[in-house]
């Protein structure tokens, strides 16, 4: 998990989407990562985290603060780049789902929740 969070982050960096302190945070956050190893939440089209399944309170809380945080970083990012706030989480979520690995859990453009297999995601049309 650390392997892919690494590349994550990386990737999002080159191309002008990293959250920084945010998303590296996510990924050290333990309860995040069994979440996301559980196929609890995974990563959807328009940049923020969902629940896969029921959804605990302890979970639901993790779920909204990463995804308040996710929104703050997006709407700063989004300023500096001139762009609406949809717009960069659009892109950021591209990212992200591009970025998941085998077994993960991402939301299809059709809605669905897919598990990620060693073939390329499905996603949404917009995408960069």
């Amino acid at each position: 998990m650390h392997k892919t969070a690494m590349i994550a982050l990386t990737g999002l960096a080159a191309i002008g989407i990293a959250a920084g302190p945010v998303l590296a945070q996510q990924q050290r956050d333990p309860a995040y990562a069994a979440a996301r190893a559980a196929a609890q939440v995974g990563e959807q089209p328009d940049g923020y985290l969902g629940i896969v399944g029921i959804a605990t309170p302890a979970l639901q809380r993790l779920v909204d603060d990463i995804n308040i945080k996710r929104r703050a970083t997006y709407a700063e990012r989004a300023k500096e780049k001139k762009q609406t706030l949809e717009a960069y989480a659009l892109t950021a979520g591209c990212e992200l789902i591009m970025r998941t690995e085998p077994g993960e859990k991402y939301r299809a453009p059709d809605g669905t929740w897919q598990t990620r297999t060693g073939a390329a995601p499905t996603r949404d049309p917009r995408c960069p």
